[in-house]
């Protein structure tokens, strides 16, 4: 019997919690019904619906495809001119359901042409401040014409094909449809003026240097390029304006370049005429570099590159590069210069020799020679760890001033030591990051080969999300390049570094799902943000194991496939368990920020007497205490219900009430289960920011101990402004901290504590400055 009544004073209590509520609302006018705004439910209506090309998993379905577009070229750099000129002839394979009725290749390089509408397209106005370059540039210098001259377009048999040319895509009109599972080939002759990448920062082109009188090429873009077609938008044939990047289907290649014959060339695929363009002295120190695993080898030295510098050979000689079989590559990029230094080093990935290479002119040492491979090496390790095993057989490093940019095993980055070779440890830093981002983008999106036109993120975020884990594991792995305790300084992916982008005017903020081209701060919205929330997903949300493996299932399922954003929310949830659309929706589909405080503590005492809560309850429905169990109840400190016999006693004191009464109404068997508590709190969290985010607390007791709890996300599903906890404890609380670590980028951290912490004001600051002096 005494049990009976100890679980209906359960019952009692949850039914006046239930019953109060509704006498509530009956009260007030009644409120219009509402849809679902809760951030926990679920992303159906973002969504889009999984078929037989993408299943509701997020891994491919039984009938994906992809396009398949083979590209044999002949290039030629014109040096004297800096001009280039090249014959393709593409073999496009047609592996979709349908059939094409045209086909569309982008001609990138006419965002350059003199009639561009791309300068048009933003809006502008007069700066306060100008370099002497950019003044020249916007409104001294003629524009520069660097589009695509097309030649002709022809069929396999050699007569002229149709094309139409609008902006950066030309239509070819083929004379008959292309039907599902055939190939058709075409070729294409070109070509166009090379840009200064320097002056206007094109992402391809060359850098002059005016003592020697030498240019060093950084060359991509320079080809006419298929476009995708994909079933999820049939042809991208969206316009390039300049920061939206490219999306492109996988084939083989098959390129000859023909250079000065004084020039050093290297460039995606495998080099096949090795022992017509190196030396013999190269040739053996090649050989030398394949057995290196623990230094660069030095394929060119610093002293043969000057000797270069000075020759300006008028012969040309070519170099012929070929992919891979079974290894495809979505793009083609080289470079090419008689300054080039160049190095080498093996490294075993997955039981595979890859060759870490590093090209630069003598301006970069002497920091190149001492960390760019390194910096390779370091990457290639991280990244196939963490996702799959590099395929490539190497990945190219080239030191190209105010550049970075990626193409399949190659890529120009920038850092340059000051003239008399000494360096900071921002430039040295900002180079090490910068090859990182570059070599890591062979990852993201060279083989998982998301669609960077529309969806910036996908490659740049995950690609600045395994920069930081790759920046730190260099730091461990090459301590005598950090300072002695330090971790490396990564520039994203700690909360804290997007919370003064989380915080800004909401009017310069879009989410992190918008067009490359719509957004306004294109650095911390498509790398800042969705690194830093892939951070906070690893180390706080989800746990690196969990998120790990959910990772690795995302990189092994899409590699050499088109991903969209779809397919990595799907498949993160898939293999880990974890309901995550409130994370995805908070984080990716808004401009709302994390601020979780502490909002209000409050101090209760046990006692045996109703409170005015209870008596109102009982009045209500006639009810006296005789007509009650046994009941325990809680008196807030200061309150009404806070006797004369509760004043002046500590709450332990007062806690035999409640022992007596679980005495009394408690098995022998349950009574040896509970620790008696001394002290009751009620906290209540509130949430200004619009992000949910597990609530994570710092609890500090009167005799020092901290104990530390993170409640789950899902606190916030009933909700979204803010929650109650109750804690029983056997020890005084004297303070609490929200986020004591500061994991979440919580943009306010002053209202993170209780006792709340005085903030000083600037004014006071100065003062305190002042005084200090």
């Amino acid at each position: 019997m005494k049990k009976l009544k100890y679980c209906f004073s359960a019952m009692l209590f949850v039914l006046a919690g239930m019953l109060s509520a509704q006498e509530a609302e009956a009260e007030k006018e009644r409120a219009p019904g509402h849809v679902n705004q809760s951030k926990f439910k679920q992303l159906y209506e973002e969504f889009s619906t999984p078929n037989s090309y993408r299943s509701a998993s997020g891994a491919p379905g039984p009938a994906y495809y992809q396009q398949q577009a083979d590209y044999k070229m002949d290039i030629t750099l014109d040096d004297k001119n800096a001009r280039l000129y090249g014959e393709e002839t593409i073999t496009y394979t047609n592996n979709s359901p349908d059939d094409l009725e045209f086909l569309w290749v982008q001609l990138d390089q006419n965002v350059r042409a003199k009639d561009s509408k791309s300068p048009l397209r933003n809006g502008n106005g007069v700066n306060f401040a100008y370099t002497a370059g950019n003044f020249a540039q916007t409104y001294v210098t003629e524009p520069f014409d660097g589009g695509f001259n097309i030649e002709w377009v022809k069929d396999a048999s050699g007569k002229p094909l149709s094309y139409t040319i609008n902006q950066t895509m030309m239509r070819i009109n083929i004379p008959q449809a292309l039907k599902s599972g055939t190939s058709t080939s075409f070729s294409i002759k070109w070509w166009y003026n090379i840009p200064d990448h320097t002056v206007n920062r094109a992402r391809s082109g060359y850098e002059f240097f005016p003592k020697d009188g030498n240019r060093a090429y950084v060359i991509a873009q320079f080809f006419p390029r298929m476009a995708v077609y994909s079933d999820v938008e049939g042809w991208q044939n969206h316009q390039f304006w300049g920061s939206g990047e490219f999306a492109l289907p996988f084939g083989n290649y098959e390129v000859n370049i023909t250079v000065p014959a004084d020039h050093v060339v290297d460039a995606t695929g495998v080099l096949q005429n090795r022992k017509d363009v190196f030396t013999k002295e190269m040739m053996k120190r090649y050989n030398q570099a394949k057995k290196s695993y623990d230094k660069p080898v030095l394929i060119v030295t610093q002293e043969e590159a000057e000797a270069r510098e000075k020759s300006f050979a008028e012969n040309t000689q070519t170099w012929q590069f070929k992919t891979e079989p079974g290894r495809m590559v979505r793009d083609f990029g080289f470079a090419t210069s008689r300054k080039f230094i160049w190095d080498m080093q093996a490294v075993k990935v997955g039981g595979r020799d890859v060759m870490a290479v590093s090209m630069y002119p003598k301006e970069g040492n002497p920091l190149w020679e001492e960390q760019s491979t390194k910096a390779v090496v370091q990457t290639l390790k991280t990244y196939s760890k963490f996702t799959f095993d590099y395929p490539y057989h190497k990945a190219i490093s080239v030191h190209a001033k105010n550049q970075g940019m990626e193409y399949p095993m190659i890529c120009w980055n920038y850092g340059r030591p000051n003239e008399d070779g000494t360096y900071s440890d921002r430039t040295k830093y900002g180079m090490i990051s910068v090859i990182i981002h570059e070599v890591g983008h062979n990852f993201f999106p060279m083989i998982v080969n998301s669609d960077e036109r529309q969806w910036g993120w996908m490659d740049e975020g995950l690609d600045t999300f395994m920069q930081y884990i790759t920046e730190q594991e260099f730091g461990e792995a090459f301590p005598d390049v950090i300072a002695p305790n330090d971790k490396y300084p990564s520039r994203r992916g700690e909360p804290s570094k997007i919370v003064p982008y989380m915080a800004g005017d909401q009017n310069y903020l879009s989410p992190i799902m918008s067009n490359p081209e719509n957004v306004y701060q294109l650095g911390p919205n498509a790398y800042g943000k969705p690194a830093t929330a892939l951070n906070i997903l690893r180390e706080t949300v989800m746990g690196k194991e969990l998120f790990d493996h959910a990772f690795k299932t995302y990189a092994q399922r899409w590699k050499f496939k088109h991903p969209t954003p779809e397919d990595f929310f799907r498949t993160m949830e898939d293999a880990s368990a974890v309901d995550l659309d409130w994370f995805w929706r908070g984080w990716f589909y808004t401009t709302d920020y994390v601020d979780i405080g502490v909002k209000e503590v409050k101090k209760y005492y046990v006692t045996s007497k109703p409170t005015q809560q209870m008596k109102e309850y009982m009045a209500a429905r006639n009810l006296t205490e005789a007509d009650l169990p046994p009941l325990v109840y809680l008196a807030e400190e200061g309150s009404e219900d806070f006797s004369e016999e509760l004043k002046g006693k500590a709450p332990s004191e007062t806690s035999t009430n409640l022992k007596e009464f679980m005495m009394d109404n408690m098995t022998a068997e349950e009574r040896a289960k509970v620790k008696e508590p001394k002290y009751f709190y009620e906290l209540t969290f509130d949430k200004p920011g619009g992000i949910p985010m597990p609530l994570i607390v710092e609890y500090t007791y009167a005799d020092g101990s901290k104990e530390n709890v993170t409640y789950p996300p899902e606190i916030w599903r009933k909700n979204d402004a803010e929650v109650k906890r109750v804690i029983s404890s056997q020890k005084e609380l004297v303070g609490v901290v929200v986020d004591p670590k500061l994991e979440t980028a919580d943009i306010d951290t002053t209202n993170n504590s209780w006792p709340k912490k005085e903030e000083k004001s600037d004014f006071d600051s100065f003062k305190e400055g002042v005084k200090g002096k």
